[in-house]
């Protein structure tokens, strides 16, 4: 009987269920803490694009650095401002970060059948993570794209602009209203390119880097083993994320006219003609040192969560 009820409890733990609970609930920690630095890489994404002023009036926006962008926000907009539109990106996390390791663990093991031990070979995990980033982030993308614009609500403000949302719900009432239901899907095309690429870097690198340290040392599957997959995980998610991220932000965040359409950009390709040819090819990795400043403490807290909760509750480790 104590038999039977220990494999059912094992069952539980490991079904995808479960899976996808530890994975939203890690992500939400992570998120606490390190969501500030994604506000300041979101605004330093938009410097130097063409800005609506006055709606018929296009004015180039000032540069800032990573801190100046930083304190400028805490200092001109508050501090607690640092968090403005976390409630999008936990709904986000709600389903992408659990879709994500959900969609991964489910190819892994049910699609390619590999089991915690077996080997594993690299193109197989390339496959399982542009996947899992594509399927989750077309499902989440909404609430990218509201959280996008409930960021950019703090400069706005300081420009004597009045506010476009005053919050999530009415975020996605406007942008229904603007554009339908597709226009929720605005941007989709690069944000699913961006996550089919972080995935790429922080799942599949994570479990290759982790795999590879177990098995050419001595190391227990502990703590240490998961900072260094995460820490590998996390530079590899930012050097693999960074333009597409650039390039959804900027399409994300441009105004629309009447019919719902961009006045700045027409698409994805000819954004990234009007980024390199006003701002040069660099202008793709803008932001980059805050992005690796936040996918790398992102993925650490992440992962160490995550592993943290599955060994306690006597589950399988990633």
């Amino acid at each position: 009987m104590s038999s039977n009820s220990e494999k059912n409890e094992k069952k539980i733990v490991n079904s995808l269920w479960f899976i996808y609970i530890v994975s939203v609930a890690s992500a939400w920690n992570a998120e606490l803490i390190t969501y500030p630095l994604d506000l300041v890489k979101t605004r330093m994404q938009i410097q130097g694009e063409l800005a609506n002023i006055k709606e018929e009036k296009l004015i180039k926006g000032p540069y800032r650095g990573f801190l100046k962008t930083g304190v400028g926000i805490g200092s001109e907009e508050g501090f607690f401002k640092l968090w403005q539109g976390i409630s999008a990106i936990f709904v986000r996390h709600l389903i992408y970060s659990g879709t994500r390791i959900v969609v991964y663990k489910s190819l892994k093991e049910k699609f390619f059948e590999v089991g915690k031990n077996d080997p594993f070979p690299f193109w197989k995990s390339v496959t399982c993570g542009i996947s899992a980033g594509v399927i989750s982030q077309y499902i989440a993308s909404p609430a990218d794209l509201i959280r996008v614009q409930l960021q950019m609500e703090g400069k706005r403000r300081l420009k004597g602009l009045p506010p476009r949302v005053h919050g999530f719900y009415d975020a996605y009432k406007k942008t229904v209203a603007a554009a339908g239901y597709t226009g929720l899907w605005k941007g989709s095309v690069p944000n699913i390119q961006r996550a089919a690429m972080v995935t790429l870097g922080d799942v599949t690198v994570y479990d290759v880097s982790k795999r590879f340290i177990l098995e050419h040392t001595s190391l227990p599957d502990n703590h240490v083993v998961h900072t260094m997959a995460s820490v590998c995980a996390g530079f590899a998610a930012a050097v693999l994320g960074t333009p597409p991220d650039v390039l959804k932000t900027r399409i994300m965040n441009q105004p629309l006219d009447e019919k719902g359409r961009g006045l700045l950009y027409a698409g994805t390709v000819d954004c990234v003609k009007k980024t390199v040819v006003n701002e040069g090819g660099m202008a793709l990795y803008k932001g980059f040192v805050p992005i690796w400043m936040r996918l790398a403490p992102w993925s650490l807290v992440f992962w160490l969560t995550y592993e943290e909760i599955v060994r306690l509750l006597g589950a399988d480790q990633f």
